[in-house]
């Protein structure tokens, strides 16, 4: 198993229009044939010390393998949502894991 996890920081400038350009974005994702499970979220209402509410979205995927995660990052509706949303966003982190 391979899991790609995402957090998307928006530009400090964002519109509600363009929180909704970026969800309907990372939503297009889910399309792509290798993801096997997909999640997006926004921070929970937690508040312990530990837990960072800082980011705006989370798109969590799982794949079966990092070749499959591999083709996800070139797969076309992948690089059009980077062409199309990368404006909306002022940082992206990622943590890949596997079992």
């Amino acid at each position: 198993m391979f899991v790609h996890h995402v957090f998307f920081w928006m530009n400090p400038q964002a519109s509600d229009a363009d929180r909704q350009q970026l969800a309907a974005g990372i939503r297009s994702l889910a399309s792509i044939e290798t993801i096997k499970m997909s999640h997006l979220g926004t921070p929970a209402d937690t508040d312990r010390s530990v837990v960072d509410r800082s980011y705006a979205f989370s798109w969590l995927t799982v794949f079966d393998s990092k070749e499959d995660e591999a083709i996800y990052q070139e797969h076309p509706v992948h690089l059009t949502f980077i062409e199309n949303c990368r404006h909306l966003w002022e940082k992206v982190v990622v943590y890949d894991s596997v079992d």
